[in-house]
């Protein structure tokens, strides 16, 4: 309909004004909910071919509309905006074409091939509070561009070698015993960041005695014994010392195993993932490539630098005195070889917005190697999440670990169901499967629909409220729906034809159906900008719509055969939306609750 409207309007200004307008000017959109109509057509860029006032144009171009189309049921102006409302027939036509295709067929014309990286932990310490929106933020990204028609590559890179992880095997080999995950009874992504914890603990033991001998902070921090030491085991690292490159990949395996186990509980998973420790040598190289060009240039104690000041930022070392590499090496290798592997449209990388100034930087030294794909890098910078008590360090062993979060919720999840009563008829089973849902559910949803750039508070009690902006409650309404769904099964009500056209419809109704259409448009909407919150605020709206709406009318008690089903149709495609809009935030929904 959006495109026959806009044809039609092309018409009319042809009719009217002799003109031949721009279809860049015919700016169509859904009417906002404080105002009358469903569609709103933005009038002032057609002034000038009226040559006439707004509010003249707007009523001029709706008679002819509402002369030429039959689905318009009248027209109003509010400041030079036509809002049109459509008739009862065509939302029911509208309906009907929505119950025999889904709510949304995918059309996309020019697909693009996407990579996403996101989770990017280092093999030092587990996955924390921050990770999970990274993680959530990442996945959703993914599952939206995907619905949006593009190919999408979910990747994870784990930094596995660098200080750093020398820090944790420096302090394993000091104080560590011998001790495994499975002596110790801990995970071992756990384990590791223990005695990265351990490590800074000494080092500002060290720090702190140097400083009383009036030692510079930056000379007290180069002198003390364990910060040599790990700069050394660094050393050994990239040199290749047997029992250093044992020890990292025992320490390394820990972890990683730590962290599928944590990406179990999150549901997420990667098409490819990277390691740091076979990425940086391609970046190293064509660092050391760069400076025989004179791309970069080489300090008196042989560390490699780019001077980045014309492009309004600063000079930034890429090699380190001792040859070793910093974190943007391996970040300038792994870009190059996914462009070339792959041939990306588009590279988008979740980092927290601390990283904004990395990615500028690496942006300008591709660009100074001759990349032209560089400007196709995106770094979709996410604000840090904080708890209700400030912000976390993970040097100091004040965080809260993503497997802790997870556990918090599915307790919350059961004491709230306790207490509101729910799922006592459920078999024990079923019930922490329900539980589960509920819980990942309240945890995803309260992470994704605030604004990604924005900093946010986690409050776990607050984001499994059943009666707010939150994840159960949406599901709470899609559960609705499936009871619904069912006991129309059990009373053998069939409602699989066509809405008659002579339903009698409330406007409730209509504004349920309203809501659906706009599906499609909102995934391409969040897609180009990058925003899970919209489709967030969308399962909201829906949901709240709908039980507005069961409130105030029947519908299994429905007398009206035409009525009831329509209400039915109603029914399987506020299903369809929450399930789908929900979907795309990774949250799975229970058919009871």
């Amino acid at each position: 309909m959006e495109i026959t409207i806009k044809t039609t309007v092309i018409e009319a200004i042809k009719a009217i004004y002799k003109q031949e307008p721009d279809p860049q000017d015919i700016q169509l959109q859904f009417t906002n909910k404080d105002f009358e109509g469903d569609f709103t057509l933005v009038v002032f860029p057609l002034l000038k071919y009226s040559k006439n006032k707004p509010d003249t144009t707007a009523k001029e171009i709706g008679v002819y509309l509402q002369n030429k189309m039959q689905g318009i049921a009248s027209y109003n102006v509010v400041k030079g905006f036509l809002n049109l409302r459509m008739s009862s027939d065509y939302w029911i036509a509208r309906m009907n074409t929505m119950a025999h295709q889904g709510i949304y067929t995918c059309d996309a014309l020019n697909p693009m091939r996407y990579m996403v990286e996101f989770s990017s932990p280092n093999t030092n310490k587990p996955l924390h509070l921050g990770h999970v929106r990274n993680n959530l933020l990442g996945d959703s990204l993914s599952r939206i561009l995907k619905e949006a028609g593009n190919e999408v590559i979910k990747v994870n890179l784990v930094n596995d070698r660098g200080i750093h992880i020398c820090k944790s095997m420096l302090a394993y080999r000091k104080y560590g015993k011998n001790c495994t995950p499975a002596s110790t009874g801990k995970k071992g992504d756990k384990l590791v960041g223990d005695f990265y914890v351990q490590f800074e603990k000494a080092f500002k033991e060290e720090l702190q005695a140097l400083l009383q001998q009036g030692f510079s902070e930056k000379e007290a921090a180069e002198q003390t014994q364990h910060m040599k030491e790990a700069r050394e085991m660094l050393q050994l690292w990239e040199s290749g010392d047997h029992d250093v490159i044992w020890l990292w990949k025992q320490m390394n395996s820990w972890v990683l195993q730590g962290f599928d186990e944590t990406y179990a509980k999150l549901g997420i998973s990667f098409d490819t993932t990277y390691f740091e420790s076979e990425t940086y040598k391609l970046g190293k190289s064509l660092v050391l490539e760069g400076l025989k060009k004179g791309i970069f240039f080489e300090k008196e104690d042989g560390s490699v630098w780019v001077d980045l000041q014309n492009e309004g930022l600063d000079e930034k070392v890429l090699l380190r005195s001792d040859g070793t590499s910093v974190y943007i090496t391996q970040d300038i290798g792994t870009a190059v070889n996914r462009f070339s592997s792959y041939h990306l449209h588009r590279h988008i990388y979740v980092v927290g917005n601390e990283q904004n100034y990395h990615f500028q930087v690496l942006k300008a030294i591709l660009k100074k190697l001759g990349f032209e794909w560089a400007n196709s890098i995106y770094h979709m910078s996410y604000g840090m999440v904080e708890l209700p008590d400030g912000k976390m360090k993970s040097r100091e062993g004040k965080v809260v670990d993503a497997d802790d979060i997870v556990d918090e919720m599915l307790e919350t999840a059961r004491a709230m169901s306790l207490e509101h009563g729910k799922l006592g008829d459920i078999d024990a089973d079923a019930k922490e499967e329900i539980l589960k849902k509920i819980a990942m559910g309240a945890l995803k949803y309260f992470m994704l629909k605030v604004d990604p750039r924005k900093n946010m508070t986690f409050d776990p009690k607050e984001s499994i409220d059943f009666n707010g902006n939150t994840g159960p409650f949406v599901q709470y309404t899609y559960a609705r729906i499936c009871s619904i769904l069912r006991n129309s099964q059990k009373m053998n009500i069939k409602f699989k034809g066509k809405v008659s056209e002579e339903t009698r419809t409330v406007n409730k109704e209509i504004d349920i159906l309203r809501l659906i259409t706009k599906y499609p448009g909102l995934v391409q909407e969040s897609a180009r900008n990058l925003d899970p919150g919209s489709i967030a605020n969308f399962a909201y709206e829906l949901s709240k719509e709908f039980n507005q709406y069961y409130h105030e009318h029947t519908i299994l008690k429905e007398k009206d055969a035409n009525i009831l089903h329509f209400r039915l149709v109603l029914c399987s495609l506020t299903k369809e939306a929450l399930e789908r809009s929900m979907g795309l935030l990774g949250i799975e929904m229970p058919e009871k609750m």
